[in-house]
């Protein structure tokens, strides 16, 4: 260093050319010179670097960049403290630090490095600080080795308290020793009788390769592995594993150790301790086995909950279908009652003419289609009224056998399995008949034809597993047919929807797609279930599951009834369909009956009420208004002497049917019906009511005078009026005798208000047809100067003119006229605005409907415009 010194170029500095140095420089320069510690002389304000050999070494890659380098740009990591250092000892004062870290770039990259490092000023030859002296030991050996030393002497207490800890519990096994030069274990008396050796053998040490055999196979490895890594981390080891016991079984331990090395770092020897934590492994097995337990349980029962939704989400859709197709089948039938009662009517009348009877049989047939159609919806929906009787399934079975033969044709073979001893079901005969029925011609389609078709009936007892899956069913005794075709099969796609009320694989014109949804529907309502199994090209099997009964079979009893025909008695016909109110009313009166009419069962109450003689009550099940026909039925049984009651509709919901089943005393005639079935179920609740065993029934008299007396006047009720402000009540339908003629009177008086000329036309002429006076205008600028010089009984104006609008010509002839009745019309509907509402008035839809016109009407008209 003092070449390299005397060699440098000190004039380019700010210590200047050595030949003009201070002698307190140069003395300085040549102490350091001199000295075998690390030395750096930091001269002048910038700390001019000017060191010895010993600091080269420790300035590493920075030598020889660091002589005559300001110390603040020669370290720039740490320029700050040196900074702290110059500004310390050119004051006069000194600094010493021991083992102070710093991060130094001695090779190009960043590294911890401790020091002891000490600081004194350097005076000039006037005797003031010029310069720093520093002495820099470098002790970062010193200090890794210490704290590797505190943490293997923490680790090394950490190990001796679990191993006291484990001698204080009694958990020890024993304690060994493996000598890694010779792979010799030596352990203690414990650790013998672990491992099955001698106390001999393990005092003098076993091969590695003997203590491993005592090991379990699986857990081998580990341990080799963990040992490994525990000599090349100096980490201490720990594993826990299984040793065999003279027994066979394999008892849990855990070994605790730690390695200990030469001075070169080899390892020498690895002591441990074998601790006892079989009990502890068992109950994590335990426990692990009940998690995984537990989580297949939970995925069960999210599975379990997922079928469930899906069963519902199933069944709220076939109860919405099911609802909308009950409600279809009531109104379906209420049209096929009107149609069939009037072709009833007219066969009647038709004489001999061939080709007017070929008519009305190809229309009567045509009503026979629609009501065996109907009956299917309100089979599926469950709204059908069952007459069940118990039955017993082989003589039922048997009996139908020669009607399947010839429903499917010769091709198809036909094979009847019967199990002995079937036990009796409770359902309605006709309807479980043409439930296997439909099945089986199905089946027949399904093997085009030809194949064999196996009809099953055996006893069943189901248990909680199999029912587990079907909300349906309850665990118990059933009698199960089946029908099993060997058809093409259906893939799972169709087979999810072969249920739903017209879904069908069959082409346009072939088929309804009600057979299968009409006997789920009815199997349902009989208590039962219906499952249906399915594969492409292996056939299908439908299984009907009926509750077993326990009661004897019911015997079955031919009704020869002819058609009988009624003796003057007094019917009180109550239904709000006027066409079908009509309709009955005239198959009534055409045999010999006296009809009153209501078209609610408020106003049925009224005659129920009255001492009008009444000798049944005919009534719809679905009725308008607060009292319905159940109440009705009930208020007419109080009456002395009492009034039996006939039920008929076409769509029963939950008035007179639950469970499936018609309540008990409830006699129904189901709609479409015809004349004779009318006759013989009136017939048969006015014999049943009087106690008549057979003959002529008395007959029940009455006069006009008494009818007029007993029914209430034509008046407003403000309770009859709804929401919208329009009187709602029907005035007009009191009463309706068949073979009687109302009183002649004059025609009322009209003032009809449409713009529309054609309209206007057409509806005049219908109210002039009707016997009314009906005065025409084209605005409502034109009806007001005809108010005060004619009195009108009706004012029938559209809403929508020119100019005044219709609810507001209403309101000006009110104030001149307030009886008169008002009807308003409207294209919108009945739900046209009108403002403030109109006490009295009716909001018709165009087009008019002329029942409707002839029942809003009906006080003011000829009793034969009212009911043709």
């Amino acid at each position: 260093m003092a070449r390299r010194i005397s060699e440098f170029d000190w004039s380019a500095t700010g210590v200047g050319a050595i030949a003009d140095w201070p002698r307190s420089l140069t003395a300085t320069v040549q102490l350091l010179l001199a000295s075998p510690v690390p030395l750096v002389l930091l001269w002048g304000k910038s700390g001019y670097m000017i060191y010895n050999d010993a600091y080269a070494v420790f300035a590493g890659g920075r030598h020889p960049y660091l002589l005559g380098c300001p110390v603040e740009i020669g370290w720039p990591e740490v320029a700050e403290f040196n900074r702290q250092v110059m500004n310390t000892c050119l004051a006069g004062g000194t600094l010493s630090y021991r083992d102070k870290e710093l991060v130094l770039l001695r090779e190009g990259k960043p590294e911890d490095v401790w020091m002891d490092l000490y600081y004194s000023p350097v005076a000039d030859d006037s005797g003031a600080p010029a310069g720093v002296l520093a002495i820099v030991v470098e002790t970062t050996g010193r200090v890794l080795t210490e704290r590797w030393r505190q943490r293997a002497e923490a680790e090394l207490h950490e190990t001796n308290e679990r191993l006291q800890l484990a001698l204080n519990t009694g958990a020890v096994l024993g304690t060994w020793v493996v000598d890694m030069h010779t792979g010799k274990i030596t352990g203690d008396e414990r650790f013998a009788r672990t491992f099955s050796f001698s106390v001999e053998e393990a005092a003098k040490g076993v091969d590695h390769s003997d203590a491993k055999k005592m090991i379990h196979p699986d857990d081998q490895s580990l341990i080799e592995r963990l040992s490994s890594e525990a000599m090349c981390a100096g980490q201490p080891f720990r594993a826990e594993y299984r040793i065999r016991r003279p027994d066979g079984d394999y008892l849990w331990v855990q070994a605790n150790g730690q390695c200990e090395f030469d001075e070169n770092g080899e390892p020498t020897r690895l002591p441990g301790v074998l601790i006892d934590i079989h009990e502890r492994k068992v109950a994590e097995q335990s426990l692990r086995q009940l998690t995984e337990t537990l989580e297949q349980r939970v995925a069960d029962a999210v599975a379990a909950r997922a079928v469930a939704e899906e069963q519902l989400r199933q069944a709220q859709k076939m109860e919405a279908i099911g609802s909308l197709t009950g409600g279809v089948a009531h109104d379906f039938n209420n049209v096929l009652q009107v149609i069939n009662g009037n072709l009833q009517m007219m066969a009647a009348d038709a004489g001999d003419n061939p080709a007017t009877l070929r008519r009305l049989s190809a229309a009567t047939d045509a009503v026979k289609r629609g009501a065996k159609l109907a009956a299917h919806l309100l089979a599926f929906a469950r709204r059908q009224p069952l007459s069940p009787t118990v039955l017993n399934p082989r003589r039922l079975l048997t009996g139908m056998s020669e009607m399947l033969h010839r429903a499917l044709g010769e091709t198809v073979r036909i094979e009847t399995v019967l199990s002995d001893d079937l036990w009796h079901v409770q359902a309605d005969r006709n309807q479980l008949e043409n439930a296997l029925l439909n099945l089986a011609i199905n089946a027949r389609d399904a093997m085009k034809a030809d194949g064999t078709l196996t009809v099953r009936a055996a006893n069943r007892v189901l248990d909680a597993a199999f029912c587990r899956d079907k909300a349906e069913l309850s665990p118990g005794e059933y009698v199960v047919f089946s029908v099993t075709d060997t058809g093409a099969g259906m893939p799972p796609e169709v087979l999810e929807r072969v249920f739903e009320p017209f879904f069908t694989t069959k082409p346009d014109g072939h088929g309804t797609g009600l057979g299968l949804s009409m006997v789920f529907g009815f199997v349902r309502q009989s208590g039962g279930h219906t499952l249906i199994e399915s594969k492409v090209g292996r056939g299908t099997t439908v299984s009907l599951f009926f509750p077993r009964c326990c009661e004897p079979e019911t015997e079955e009893a031919a009704d020869r009834t002819s058609t009988p025909v009624g003796g003057g008695e007094t019917i009180l016909v109550v239904e709000d369909d006027a066409d079908v109110r009509l309709t009955a009313v005239e198959m009534l009166a055409q045999l010999g009956y006296k009809v009153l009419t209501a078209s609610s069962g408020d106003v049925a109450l009224e005659f129920i009420d009255s001492d009008v003689p009444i000798d049944l009550l005919f009534t719809d099940v679905v009725m308008p208004g607060k009292i319905k026909s159940v109440e009705l039925a009930r208020r007419a049984a109080a009456r002395s002497p009492a009034v039996p009651t006939l039920f008929t509709s076409g769509y029963t919901r939950d008035e007179i049917v639950h469970h499936g089943k018609l309540d008990a005393g409830i006699t129904l005639l189901s709609k479409p019906y015809r004349r004779d079935d009318l006759a013989r179920k009136v017939r048969s609740v006015l014999r049943a009511s009087a106690g008549e065993a057979a003959g002529v029934p008395p007959v029940g008299k009455v006069t006009d005078r008494e009818i007029a007396a007993c029914v209430p006047p034509v008046a407003y009720d403000p309770s009859a009026v709804d929401g919208s402000g329009l009187d709602m009540r029907e005035p007009e339908a009191r009463r309706e005798i068949a073979s009687e003629a109302a009183p002649v009177r004059s025609p009322a008086h009209v003032l009809l208000v449409e713009d529309d000329a054609d309209s206007r036309e057409a509806l005049s002429s219908l109210l002039g047809a009707l016997g009314l006076d009906c005065t025409s205008v084209a605005s409502a600028e034109e009806a007001l100067p005809l108010v005060p010089a004619q009195r009108y009984d009706i004012l029938c104006t559209d809403i929508t003119l020119p100019g005044m609008s219709g609810d507001n010509l209403a309101r000006a002839v009110l104030r001149e006229q307030p009886n008169v009745r008002v009807l308003l019309v409207s294209g919108y509907g009945t739900d046209a605005p009108i403002g403030d509402s109109i006490p009295g008035a009716r909001l018709l839809g165009k087009p008019l409907d002329l029942a409707q016109l002839r029942q809003e009407l009906a006080q003011w008209l000829h009793p034969t415009q009212a009911a043709s």
